[in-house]
């Protein structure tokens, strides 16, 4: 069994907590920080929108490029090396937009807090409604061996 669907379906729960902690943070951000709050809920949400779908992504471009081999070295390669990448440019972001005036660091914090808890319930509810068989390419006594359907 492929894990794209789950994936997908974890890519498309993530966008919604991010539109929602959007929505909210920039609304918090507006009315406690002005124009700088409303900016900084805004990149709070966007920011870790980009960054945690990055996981998710570098998952199914690793199961495309070893098609399916996901006990390979490649796999767990493009997907580490796809996380290391995304911390380095987060905690670059991060400082870059701790020093801008333009954006309040608190509401970008606690912005940036609530989208990762977000999508990490959205991660849960994702995987938890999947239907995963628990086995999966065994030949019962009576099957002809092969893949099933054949």
């Amino acid at each position: 069994m492929s894990v794209a669907p789950i994936l997908r379906r974890a890519l498309r729960y993530g966008a919604a907590v991010a539109g929602a902690v959007a929505v909210v943070a920039g609304g918090i951000g507006l009315a406690v920080a002005g124009i700088p709050g409303l900016l900084g809920g805004l990149g709070g949400a966007a920011l870790s929108a980009v960054f945690l779908g990055l996981t998710a992504v570098s998952i199914l471009v690793a199961g495309r490029v070893t098609k399916g081999n996901s006990n390979g070295v490649a796999f767990f390669g493009i997907v580490l090396g796809v996380w290391a990448l995304k911390f380095i440019v987060f905690i670059a972001v991060a400082v870059l937009f701790r020093g801008l005036a333009a954006i309040d660091p608190y509401v970008f914090f606690f912005a940036v807090i609530a989208a990762v808890f977000g999508s990490l319930i959205a991660d849960m509810v994702a995987v938890a409604r999947a239907r995963v068989p628990y086995v999966s390419d065994v030949t019962l006594p009576g099957e002809k061996a092969g893949p099933r359907g054949s």
